[in-house]
């Protein structure tokens, strides 16, 4: 089995890695071996995404799921292309007919109307009231802090690049790693979810993910850079999907919820029009449902009174789409839903009524008055029922104070959520948002936070 997915990586990622000199250590070798094998089922998934996208195509217009002289073709071809590495024909016909024999069997089950199997999952988010459950508990079940109640809450903490890459060639090397120099989003995420159990254990229940992530550079007028999981059309790029799901599991088998955004401003002109924003929103709603996943809280987009390019992403329309996703369902199941305003601005009437629990962040909110205010205009608005509040951005810090912006809405029972972005002198430790990003807990600021949302929470398990 070792051998085969040494051959196969070899098959799927060309010379890099057949031109690689050996070392002395059987170690090493393993450990090449080992980082083979993780290419290879890495390459499969993201395979096995398009032939799911291929067999939906065949469904809308009625094709029959076997293509044999298409298949025929395909093996001819890739016995060529494997014999200039030495791969025999043998090997490669077999290969290829167990790689069609599952992606037959994905598309015959997508085609006959069945669904794709799903893994059991393990959490689940909820809300009863004002408060925030997971698996049928509230959020940090009886504890206090500095006599508030913090049972119910959901502190988070703002991590939208978990999922980035950058489709524009002119700008993908800014993103260079300080020790190879260059961009990697499997690396990105790799990170990102080796980090998840750390911050957990420092009470982190909740992070904030976007499917066109945030800006690279903490705050920009200009984006030229691409960073978006739909294509011009809607379509969800399988690429994005399989870095989110390893994210998304990660977080289920963790305990953890995300709050996940579909739309960012400076990136959703990558729409094509209103029919492909639509298409998007209908695209990743199914498929977050289709996957099973429960502990998720969509975010429409981040900031929708800022600079959006179509008119059903900005606050006079939004509630549209939050009423879209609300819609869909999977076995009576729908997802929970809301969007965010810019900071210290208050949501509109009708996103307020629409959604599930209300979103707002404290960016450019200097005085931790203005973020207890902020949390009693919400409650105020004549479309507020009992609902949670959650800051999920809000770059203020000031942890070694009595009085910040994260005690004062947990004083004003609101959650609170961390926004880090590396400022100007700083170093690769520093920041969540800019890219590349050390997800670690290594930089002041970081420590400061954790260490406060530890003492506030008491940690998780």
């Amino acid at each position: 089995m070792k051998k085969l997915f040494v051959c196969l990586a070899l098959f799927l990622t060309g010379p890099a890695y057949a031109q690689q000199t050996p070392t002395d250590s059987l170690a090493v070798f393993r450990a090449q071996i080992d980082s083979l094998d993780q290419r290879v089922i890495r390459l499969l998934a993201q395979r096995m995404d398009v032939v799911r996208q291929v067999g939906a195509y065949k469904l809308r217009q009625k094709m029959d799921v076997v293509q044999p002289a298409r298949f025929e073709a395909m093996v001819k071809k890739n016995v060529v292309f494997g014999a200039r590495f030495g791969l025999s024909e043998t090997f490669i016909t077999e290969l290829m007919h167990a790689i069609h024999t599952e992606s037959v069997g994905i598309q015959q089950r997508l085609t006959a109307g069945g669904s794709l199997p799903v893994v059991p999952r393990q959490t689940t988010v909820s809300i009863v009231g004002d408060r925030f459950f997971v698996n049928g508990k509230p959020t940090f079940a009886g504890r206090t802090y500095r006599g508030r109640r913090i049972e119910g809450l959901l502190p988070n903490s703002r991590m939208v690049q978990g999922i980035f890459d950058d489709e524009n060639p002119a700008t993908r090397s800014r993103w260079g790693y300080p020790d190879t120099k260059t961009w990697s989003a499997d690396r990105n995420t790799d990170e990102f979810v080796a980090a998840m159990p750390l911050w957990k254990q420092h009470g982190l229940l909740a992070f904030t993910l976007n499917l066109q992530g945030g800006s690279p550079e903490g705050y920009s007028k200009s984006q030229p850079w691409e960073n978006s999981a739909f294509a011009p059309d809607g379509a969800l790029r399988p690429a994005y999907l399989r870095r989110l799901a390893r994210i998304l599991d990660r977080a289920d088998e963790l305990g953890m919820v995300v709050i996940l955004g579909y739309f960012y401003f400076g990136q959703d002109e990558r729409l094509t029009d209103e029919a492909a924003v639509v298409r998007a929103v209908d695209g990743a709603t199914d498929w977050l449902l289709r996957q099973g996943y429960r502990n998720i809280l969509v975010e429409v987009n981040n900031e929708c009174d800022v600079r959006y390019d179509h008119a059903i992403l900005k606050p006079e329309r939004v509630h549209e789409l939050i009423q879209r996703v609300k819609s869909k369902t999977v076995d009576g199941r729908r997802l929970l839903v809301s969007t965010s305003y810019g900071g210290g601005k208050i949501p509109g009437e009708a996103v307020v009524r629409e959604a599930d629990f209300v979103l707002v962040h404290g960016n450019g909110v200097g005085d931790p008055a203005r973020i207890t205010a902020m949390v009693s205009q919400v409650r105020a608005l004549p479309t507020y029922r009992p609902m949670p509040i959650v800051f999920n951005e809000d770059d203020h810090f000031d942890f070694d104070k009595s009085v910040n912006n994260f005690q004062a809405a947990t004083d004003a029972y609101a959650s609170w959520g961390y926004f880090d972005f590396r400022m100007a002198g700083e170093g690769f430790a520093d920041g969540y948002q800019s890219v590349p990003v050390d997800w670690g807990i290594g930089s002041p600021r970081k420590k400061a936070f954790f260490e406060k949302l530890k003492a506030v929470t008491g940690g998780l398990p």
